[in-house]
């Protein structure tokens, strides 16, 4: 079977996780909280897919910014997560586990962003000296 580059990754796995544990979170809610729910499924659903775009980017600056974007969806979800403990809507072990997912994610994202950020600067194996002529000693 044939993969795409985005399903290698243990960060997409661990975004697609997530999502599912969304869906479980939010099939629970009440209805006058259906906007809380709309909100954590879109911020949620953002992160694999930003993931997913990224991962199929040539641009190392193209990639950065769709796992910056995919961070940015993931603290969204932990500050949704955040407002149903404080709401009590979520149960204990539900909200651990997505906060257990959630600073996984960011964690792998932060340091793919940097990653892919890092211009690569050649260095020449030596200086040639005409780099240095006209340059006086003090």
């Amino acid at each position: 079977m044939n993969y795409f580059d985005h399903e290698k990754l243990d960060v997409y796995k661990a975004a697609i996780e997530l999502v599912v544990l969304i869906e479980a979170v939010v099939e629970h809610l009440p209805r006058a909280r259906i906007y809380l729910a709309d909100q954590l499924q879109r911020a949620g659903t953002s992160v694999p897919l930003n993931i997913a775009e990224g991962s199929g980017e040539y641009s190392r600056a193209e990639k950065a910014r769709f796992y910056r974007m995919a961070k940015r969806s993931a603290t969204e979800c932990a500050g949704i997560f955040d407002v149903f403990r404080s709401l009590r809507l979520i149960e204990e072990s539900r909200y651990r586990r997505g906060r257990e997912l959630l600073i996984r994610i960011v964690s792998m994202l932060t340091k793919m962003a940097q990653r892919s950020s890092l211009v690569p600067v050649p260095v020449p194996a030596c200086v040639p000296d005409s780099l240095f002529e006209g340059e006086v000693d003090d």
